[in-house]
């Protein structure tokens, strides 16, 4: 899921340069709608993966903290192990869920900037009326 975040947003990167290169007027509203409906269907996944992965680092980080709690009461080698094999496991999650939160933020503002975009052209054409 990381790679299809990082080429969408790099689709999104290179349709943002050539919208802003060529100006507001570069598609037409039937477009740009139709690019804010996929973009709304792809945070949509996107936030469902960053929820699971929100809930499975929690839980790591809850067994993590249980563990250190229990190491610190009945000290046992058997412990140890644990925490280490949870730490270990526990650090490539919190750096997925870090990609996965701001590649969604990136994406809610791609979102943002078309539907002002949208908004900029229904005013202009309401000023020409």
């Amino acid at each position: 899921m990381e790679e299809r975040l990082k080429c969408y947003l790099k689709e999104m990167e290179a349709q943002s340069a050539k919208w802003e290169k060529q100006g507001e007027d570069a598609m037409s509203e039937q477009e740009r709608k139709c690019r804010m409906e996929d973009l709304l269907i792809q945070i949509g996944f996107f936030r469902h993966e960053r929820l699971i992965h929100l809930i499975v680092t929690a839980v790591f980080a809850l067994i993590t903290m249980l563990a250190i709690l229990g190491t610190l009461i009945a000290p046992q080698p058997a412990l140890f192990i644990l925490i280490i094999f949870l730490m270990i496991l526990l650090i490539p999650y919190i750096r997925h869920y870090y990609i996965l939160e701001n590649g969604v933020q990136k994406l809610y503002r791609y979102y943002d900037r078309l539907a002002a975009q949208s908004l900029d052209v229904i005013l202009r054409e309401n000023r020409k009326k």
